[in-house]
């Protein structure tokens, strides 16, 4: 596992494993026949792959890109075009940044650690599997912001030889939800949503402006243990509870997820069928209603069964309410997250599967999506 430290003070990087130097080139490779792969060369492909990551997160601590991923480690770098995709996502992220400083949030530091899980060579191609930890912590510009956030992500990663040497020649992540915050998003055109459910009530959108208007709720007292499913969701946000199944294979965890921490807070199972759709909300071993794992199912059901109440605004939600988030403004919502931690100015923090991910502020969402369509729930 590599780890690196990001401060903004001085815009130093601070590395445990810093790039080496090219190792030397042997004349089958100078001829351009295709390099071996060797221990030096698989850690080398972790190296790019930290290296790539730290520039992300750098842009966004606001200490710059220190452009280490644009140079050769261990004999492998990046291809021309992979240096264009990730010049362009550093000015995305530039972007980000700017509107996250709008919204009244910065970083002073963060921390990225990358573990090589598979490496895979099939002649000229190699595949390799990277687990990503990073953390950033928060600027206090109110004062009332959680000391940090964090998330665990997975990115599969392509090494094409070429010229005697291994270039990156594509990146991407593999979890499903919400983007990273190191990772840009690229504008979805609008879509029309081709289904339409009977006989439920539709969330209606909520704004996203700051601040909001006052919409207070009761924490303590109240019909359901709002503590209870802050505590249970940042448990295991990253440590899954081995008692469920998990979903992320199958189209994201984040409302399994969700359910999860419902449930412990007070929420009643329902599995008796009605002629309603959407009537159920349920875990079992042999089956799951659909509105447990669904995004859309769950919305449909919370609001026909007056589980919820939609809230006009996303800055007004508190601990134990939901967000969710139509990416590419279908009408199909993608994402389910829970708040657990409100500063006392009133942002709202988000913890949530897909990638698994703690204490984001509903600002960076915002900042990452400006133009999707949001829905905030009451619960």
């Amino acid at each position: 596992m590599r780890s690196r430290t990001l401060s903004l003070a001085g815009s130093t990087v601070a590395a445990a494993v810093l790039a080496t130097a090219l190792l030397p080139m042997t004349a089958a490779q100078a001829a351009g026949s295709t390099p071996k792969v060797t221990k030096a060369t698989k850690d080398a492909f972790g190296r790019v792959a930290d290296n790539v990551i730290t520039d992300r997160t750098a842009v966004l601590v606001g200490g710059g890109a220190t452009r280490k991923s644009l140079k050769p480690t261990g004999g492998v770098k990046l291809s021309s075009a992979q240096k264009k995709v990730e010049d362009g996502k550093l000015s995305a992220l530039r972007a980000t940044k700017a509107r996250l400083a709008t919204l009244g949030e910065a970083y002073t530091s963060a921390d990225t650690a990358v573990t090589v899980d598979s490496t895979k060579v099939k002649g000229t191609k190699a595949t390799v599997k990277i687990t990503e930890r990073t953390s950033l912590k928060y600027k206090k510009i109110r004062g009332d912001e959680p000391a940090s956030t964090g998330f665990e992500a997975h990115h599969q990663l392509t090494f094409t030889a070429s010229g005697g040497t291994w270039q990156l020649t594509a990146m991407k992540g593999t979890d499903g939800g919400a983007q990273r915050i190191n990772d840009p998003v690229a504008p979805a055109a609008d879509a029309k949503l081709s289904r339409t459910p009977m006989a439920v009530h539709q969330a209606p959108k909520a704004a996203t402006s700051w601040p909001a208007p006052s919409a207070p709720k009761t924490i303590n007292g109240g019909k359901y243990n709002y503590q209870a499913m802050v505590a249970y969701t940042e448990k295991y946000w990253k440590n899954y509870n081995p008692a469920y199944r998990k979903y992320n294979s199958m189209g994201g965890d984040c409302t399994n997820y969700l359910s999860q921490g419902l449930l412990a807070g007070g929420w009643q199972q329902i599995s008796k069928v009605t002629p309603e759709e959407y009537d159920t909300w349920y875990y079992a071993s042999n089956g799951t209603a659909d509105a447990w794992i669904g995004v859309n199912e769950w919305s449909w059901f919370t609001q026909t069964a007056q589980r919820t109440t939609p809230l006009a605004n996303v800055y007004q939600m508190d601990i134990g309410d939901v967000l969710q988030v139509d990416f590419n403004r279908d009408g199909d919502k993608d994402h389910s997250m829970m708040v657990t931690f409100r500063s006392s100015s009133g942002v709202p923090y988000l913890t949530y599967h897909d990638a698994d991910t703690y204490r984001r502020s509903v600002a960076s969402i915002i900042a990452s999506y400006p133009n999707s369509y949001y829905y905030a729930y009451r619960t």
